[in-house]
């Protein structure tokens, strides 16, 4: 019954973020054995940012409210089967459940394109339509180097 409480709360957003004009039609809550540590509905207009899904504002204010970029054993409640963007946000913010309500098959019949965008990622950079290519630099390399001594990069995304 919990989830499905937590869920309405992510539908409830996201019709407050379609009514308020603050974005698309998107809502998501983050919960922590129990407690809401954060939520927000999709704010793209209100920002004038495209990266300002429901989920990635969700995931600022969890760990906005936790004081850490770690949210491992939380789970996430989305309006809608999280795009590219926001499912990789969830996996760097190690959250370890996500449930949803519409599908991405869901999504793309009423209009938003984030299949098409998994699918131009799924290609080689050169055959992208955004097109891309490397530029080799020596110092970014001593820069991996270094983070690496310091623990970067070595943490596993498995959450236990």
């Amino acid at each position: 019954m919990e989830h499905l409480r937590f869920l309405e709360m992510a539908v409830d957003l996201s019709e407050k973020a379609l009514d308020a004009g603050a974005g698309g039609p998107f809502g998501a809550v983050i919960v922590r054995d129990g407690v809401v540590l954060g939520s927000s509905g999709n704010r793209v207009f209100e920002n004038t940012d495209p990266t300002s899904h429901a989920e990635i504002m969700a995931i600022r204010d969890a760990c906005a409210n936790a004081n850490r970029a770690d949210l491992s054993g939380a789970t996430i409640y989305s309006s809608a089967e999280p795009c590219p963007m926001c499912m990789a946000a969830i996996y760097w913010a190690r959250i370890s459940h996500v449930f949803f309500a519409n599908t991405e098959e869901d999504s793309l019949r009423y209009g938003f394109i984030d299949k098409l965008i998994l699918q131009e990622l799924r290609k080689a950079p050169e055959d992208r339509s955004i097109k891309s290519a490397r530029i080799e630099n020596k110092h970014a390399i001593e820069i991996f180097e270094k983070a690496r001594e310091q623990g970067f990069g070595s943490r596993p995304f498995k959450n236990k």
